[in-house]
């Protein structure tokens, strides 16, 4: 018998604007879905800067992280889709302050658009659960 997938939807993040869940689990493996910098309690981005936007994004990571059982240290992977690369510094600044020194495996990709009007960027990533 296989292993059952878990979905999950957070109340304290913003709602998906799609059908999706915040993050699926299946087993000790999380997969979380592409995060945008909105502030839950608004409804909105959380400002119109890429600082802010990174800095809640990392936030809901996070929430999600505790949420599934895991950390910033089970993080293996993280995708970031930007909307203009000429962001890439300051955005990577406000990532290593918050990661600390956990250095997950990290693709970067320049988008044309997101879902989310006005937002800069995206995250998601996988991780595995606390042993």
């Amino acid at each position: 018998m296989g292993r059952s997938v878990e979905s999950h939807i957070l109340p304290g993040l913003m709602k998906p604007i799609g059908p999706y869940s915040h993050f699926t689990k299946a087993g000790d493996f999380i997969s979380i879905s592409a995060i945008a910098g909105v502030d839950p309690a608004t409804g909105a981005l959380a400002g119109d800067d890429i600082e802010s936007q990174t800095t809640q994004i990392l936030r809901a990571i996070n929430a999600i992280l505790e949420e599934a059982g895991s950390s910033w240290a089970h993080v293996l992977h993280v995708n970031i889709f930007l909307t203009d690369m000429s962001l890439f510094q300051r955005m990577n600044a406000v990532y290593a302050q918050m990661l600390g020194e956990h250095r997950p495996a990290r693709s970067v990709v320049e988008v044309a658009a997101l879902p989310k009007g006005g937002a800069l960027l995206t995250m998601n990533a996988t991780a595995v659960e606390k042993s």
